[in-house]
Parts: C-alpha cells; structure tokens; sequence
C-alpha cells in the first residue's frame, strides 16, 4: 500500500471511531502514525523545493498564501516595489517572488507564493514546496477574494498538514529522552484529554521508549504529538479579503458575519481600487508586533531619529547579532533605559529582554 492510501485509510478508521477513554489511546497512535506518514509524503512530493528558496531580508516577512486568482500578486505590487506577473487567469505566478514594504521605518519582505490547491499539503501542484517555502514567515496572510471564503478552512488544513500551527504558542510540554527507565508522565494540572496510556502510545510510535515528560498545561492528543515530530512551526496570521470594489453593501456585511464566525483578525481591501491598503500596511506592522530600540553610543546621545526595529520579546543577544555577528563574540555589557529596566542605566547581560521604545548602549572588548 503507498503513503497515500495508507493516509486515506487511517483518516476513515480516524473518522469512524468515536472518540472516548476506551478509545483515546488506540486514536493517540492513528494520529502520530497519520503525522509521520503526511511528513513522508511531503518530503517525497516536495521535490527538493528548489524553486521556491527565498533568502529572508529585512526586519520581518510575510506571505500571502492563497488559491490562485484572488489578487495576491495585484497586493504584492501596491505595497512593495516588486513586479509580480498579474494576471486574470490562473497560476500566474509560478516562482514566489519577494517585495519590500517600507512602513514606519521597518523594512518587510512581502512574499507573493503561488496560488495553492486542495491537495497542495501532499504535494499536489507542487504545493509541498510553495507551502514549505512559507515555513519561515513571521506571518502569513491568508489571502482570499468576497466570492471564496469557503477557502478559508482549507487553505488553514494545507497550512496544518504540512505542520504550520497558525495563532497557536508552542505547548508548554518537556521530554527529556534517556536510556533506562520507561516512559515517567508528570503533569502540573489536570488533564482532560489525553492519559499517561495515550502519551506512551504516541512515544512508542515514534520509537521513544524511556523519556521523563513533563505537562504544564491541559493539551490536546494533536499537540502533544506537535511537541514530539519537533518540526511544527508557530506563526500568527491574517486574513486579507481582497476584491470588495465588487461587493455591494449587504453582501459585505454577510461577508463581515461569515468572517466573525471564522474567528480570526481579518482586513477587507481591494488590490485594484487602492482600497483600505493602507490599513493593510498598518495591520501587518501591528501583527508582526515590532518594537523600537534607540541605540546609544558610549558617552553620546541616543540616536532617536533612527531606531532599530526589533520584533517583541527580543534580547540584547539578538540586536548584537542584528548589527554584527562578532558583537556576540566580543560583549561585555549592555545598559539599558526604559520600560525592561529595573533603573535608569541598569547593566545586563546578552539574555536581558528588551521592550519598545528602550535606549540600549552595547560594550564590547575592544
């Protein structure tokens, strides 16, 4: 049997068992079996991805990622300075092409990738590379047009099949892996979802038969196997609706309900009337939760005129490596005004978290 019959038949055996305690553990093992062989699949229908690396720039990236012909493109080409082939047809853009969107002096690689299809997580329509390509984005734009919201649930299950957790935090789950001792689950609340039976079923099933576990929150079966495969990705999104220039005003106001009910921050625009593009600018800098760090040279005046853009929750380590890969090697200090001091100058080390609008002076060994 191949991979892809052997996923049909254990999504109809998934579909087919009702979900209770006698079951959990029996599920727990189907869904990690189903996650290991969706990983194969992708890695034989991905074909190398080779034509879809895409060098990361600037502060921060974003990737529309839609079914083609909503406009991805026509957005692309109002917000950045790039030229991506924009036509009313089909997969008109066969490479995924990167722009830049200069907003409030951070610098944002904007991706176009083609347009994706059902299917697209198993590689069809060479969608495995398109949606690894997007792997690495600081966010993604969920891109569809008024007529096809219905995307929206599907493009979100490619993105989930091929381990991309959109608006989630990684599970505050341990597993310490050893060589003696089996499987020893602690939880620090109660759980109502999954067993000690069901966390070793799904161990075993990745071949993992002495670990020390430890659970500080209620998880799901799926996220407790997110933790395991190691290879999931956690990235906020936003939903673009584009084309709302053909809308009259009661159908936009259905597609505002259809869209509360999805649940998700979404933004209506239209590509080609320069609609709300500007309040497009704006959400994408608030989503990617940048901050402002003002550098001041030893025994000088911080430079408030240009701040360095960093993304919220950022060290000194990180704004070290942002301006020179030998400021890691050579630090000393770093003294820090602001909101993350305890006071004015204080001294920190490279681990220090930093918050908006911090003045920062960075000593190294000369």
């Amino acid at each position: 049997m191949g991979i892809e019959e052997e996923i049909k038949r254990i999504e109809e055996e998934l579909k087919n068992t009702p979900y209770n305690k006698a079951t959990q553990k029996h599920i727990g093992r189907l869904k990690a079996k189903l996650a290991k062989l969706r990983e194969q699949a992708q890695s034989r229908g991905g074909g190398g991805g080779k034509g879809y690396a895409v060098k990361k720039s600037g502060d921060a990236t974003a990737a529309f990622v839609g079914f083609p012909s909503v406009g991805k493109s026509t957005l692309l080409n109002k917000l950045t300075n790039a030229n991506s082939e924009v036509g009313a047809y089909a997969f008109t853009t066969l490479t995924i092409v990167p722009g830049v969107l200069n907003y409030k002096g951070a610098k944002i690689q904007l991706l176009d990738a083609p347009g994706i299809i059902v299917g697209a997580s198993s590689g069809k329509g060479r969608g495995t590379e398109v949606l690894s390509a997007v792997r690495s984005a600081d966010l993604i734009l969920l891109t569809v047009d008024i007529y096809t919201l219905d995307h929206l649930p599907v493009l979100e299950k490619e993105l989930y099949n091929v381990g991309i957790r959109l608006d989630q935090k990684p599970p505050d789950v341990k597993i310490k892996v050893k060589e003696r001792g089996g499987i020893n689950v602690s939880s620090t609340v109660p759980l109502t979802h999954i067993d000690e039976d069901t966390v070793e079923a799904i161990l075993n099933e990745y071949r993992i038969h002495n670990a020390d576990v430890v659970i500080r929150e209620d998880i799901t079966l799926e996220q407790f196997i997110d933790v395991v495969s190691g290879n999931r990705v956690y990235i906020p999104s936003l939903v673009v609706v584009n084309k709302i220039d053909l809308a009259d005003e009661d159908y936009l106001k259905y597609i505002k309900q259809k869209l509360e009910e999805f649940g998700k921050d979404y933004i209506l625009v239209s590509g080609n009337k320069n609609i709300n593009l500007d309040l497009l600018k704006e959400k994408i800098y608030e989503k990617l939760g940048f901050i402002k760090i003002y550098l001041k040279p030893q025994g000088k005046k911080p430079d408030f005129d240009e701040p360095l853009i960093m993304r919220k929750g950022s060290t000194v380590k990180d704004v070290c490596e942002k301006l020179h890969k030998d400021f890691v090697k050579n630090f000393r200090y770093a003294q820090v005004w602001g909101k993350s001091a305890k006071h004015p100058g204080q001294r920190v080390g490279l681990d220090h978290r930093l918050e908006d609008e911090d003045i920062l002076t960075i000593v190294i060994k000369r």
